[in-house]
């Protein structure tokens, strides 16, 4: 199994940034898939974006130009660089680890003026 900690949720105002991270436990990290979902009130869990072990990203579509996901193999983190945001990407998000299908605590972004 691997542990999953995400941080760098908050509330921000649309159109602001944050910058969410998740730090891996366990040596598999650089040769696992990596992603991030999200769950936002009354809604099923849907993903927003993943990476492959080689650095490839892929995003959803509504996603796509807005976030990016990174990742540091050396520090066992992704990162899920949010911008433009607007206050439908309001929820809560999860880190996912691809190779035991490990799932993270969450972390709350809440976009509002």
């Amino acid at each position: 199994q691997v542990q999953l900690v995400e941080s760098g949720g908050g509330l921000v105002q649309p159109g602001g940034s944050l910058r969410l991270s998740c730090v891996a436990s366990g040596r598999i990290f650089s040769v696992s898939a990596m992603g991030w979902y999200r769950q936002a009130p009354g809604k099923q869990r849907e993903w927003v974006a993943s990476i492959s072990s080689g650095g490839s990203p892929n995003y959803a579509g509504s996603m796509k130009g807005r976030f990016a996901i990174s990742r540091d193999n050396a520090k066992n983190t992704v990162y899920l660089q949010m911008n433009n945001l607007k206050p439908e990407d309001t929820a809560v998000y999860f880190c996912w680890e691809g190779t035991y299908g490990s799932w993270g605590q969450g972390t709350q972004v809440t976009v509002s003026s």
